[in-house]
């Protein structure tokens, strides 16, 4: 018989997975109840979540358990633990069965001093600090348009995924240059800082985002890099860093010009809307069309009253009025002269018709004569006459000569 055929007769014992899973939640749970275990370990990942339960973890070396603090408990806590610190923590195990771990439920902890690592990197915020690397005066605005965008992250990583889409949708206007670069690791900070001092030969970069998905604490630890700092701190163009999440703040965030909680959100504060920049720009048309409307109104109004000034003073105008009272006073000139004439002409008759009444001709004419003497006098009376005397008597047809032989007066 082989050996498989014996362990086939042979009875097996065994146990499922949820028999398994009970019998250890109660060996582990009943070994350590409250009041009987305290743990010793550096806080990491400390994460409150929105119901007010506070979950991290207690950390030496490699190893690590997860701590919950819940509502209730932590309420009455003066304080709750921050990450880096060392504390002893005062609690129950509880076995997870449905994700198969274990936790250390707190109810009370007590400080036993900051880490090593925490230590050193307060020592060397403080220092930067100094330096004024964190100083908000020197922090620069962002392009309001900004045409070529640098991008320093993990190629592979969802946060490039995230911040592609963000930029094509809200400014696809903008040309992505991406400086690859690991984001955690040993050799994560001498890269991120090289990553991001390519782009400063790449000509026309107006911004750059440097970002990161969320995680641990520890992998988020290479944005706490003096390499990484002073690298953001010396960019010639601004720097808008997306590290993790809402409640991770790294160095790098301190002394990026802009500092977003994630990296959705950097592509969001680096970026102007399309949107709303065509519907300012509609409004600024519309705006500048109203303008150009009023101002042709009042240009055209005054024209219509410059016109009008202008045809009340036009020469054509002018000259007209003259022209029309020309011509009157030429009628009335016309007609004072024929009036004139008239009566010119009537006085004449009047004075030709005298003249001709006193004409001596017209007196010759009707049979009479003028006598007169050798000096040309007319002798008017008898008396004036001698005998013997030379006259001359003119009738209308000629002159006679004649002398005087005598006569008597009357």
């Amino acid at each position: 018989m082989s050996e498989w055929e014996e362990l086939e007769q042979a009875p097996i014992t065994y146990l499922t997975v949820s028999q398994l899973a009970a019998h250890l939640k109660e060996v582990i749970e009943s070994r350590f109840a409250w009041g009987d275990l305290w743990v010793e370990g550096e806080v990491g990942d400390l994460r409150p979540t929105a119901p007010g339960h506070i979950f991290f973890s207690l950390k030496e070396g490699r190893a690590q358990i997860t701590c919950v603090i819940w509502r209730t408990q932590a309420a009455r806590m003066a304080h709750l633990p921050a990450n880096g610190q060392t504390i002893v923590a005062r609690g129950r195990i509880g076995y997870y069965e449905d994700r198969g771990d274990c936790r250390l439920y707190v109810d009370r902890w007590l400080p036993i001093g900051l880490g090593q690592r925490f230590l050193a990197l307060e020592a060397l915020k403080r220092r930067l600090e100094a330096e004024g690397l964190f100083d908000p005066t020197r922090k620069r605005t962002l392009p309001p348009f900004p045409r070529r965008i640098g991008v320093v992250t993990s190629p592979a990583g969802a946060a490039l995924r995230d911040i592609l889409n963000i930029l094509r949708r809200r400014w696809p206007l903008a040309e992505v240059i991406l400086s690859p670069t690991v984001v955690q690791g040993d050799d994560a900070p001498l890269s991120i800082a090289t990553a991001l001092e390519t782009l400063w030969m790449v000509a026309g970069v107006d911004l750059a985002i440097i970002a990161r998905g969320g995680g641990s604490n520890e992998e988020l630890w290479a944005f706490n890099d003096e390499r990484v700092v002073r690298a953001v701190a010396s960019s010639p163009f601004p720097v808008v860093s997306g590290v993790g999440h809402a409640i991770d703040l790294t160095l790098t965030d301190a002394a990026a010009d802009v500092h977003a909680p994630t990296p959705s959100a950097a592509a969001e504060l680096a970026t102007p809307d399309r949107d709303a920049v065509a519907a300012q720009i509609a409004g600024w048309r519309d705006r500048l069309e109203q303008a150009i409307r009023a101002r042709l109104e009042r240009a055209g109004q005054a024209l219509t009253t410059l016109r009008a000034r202008l045809q009340a003073h036009a020469p054509e105008r002018e000259l007209h009025a003259r022209l029309e009272r020309l011509h009157r006073l030429q009628t009335r000139l016309r007609s004072a002269i024929d009036q004139q004439i008239l009566q010119a002409e009537a006085r004449w008759g009047y004075h030709q018709a005298r003249l001709e009444a006193l004409n001596p001709h017209a007196v010759l004419a009707r049979g009479y004569a003028l006598v007169r003497r050798a000096d040309g006098r007319l002798v008017t009376r008898a008396d004036q006459v001698q005998p013997g005397e030379p006259l001359t008597v003119q009738w209308i047809d000629g002159e006679v000569p004649v002398r005087v032989e005598g006569g008597s007066p009357g």
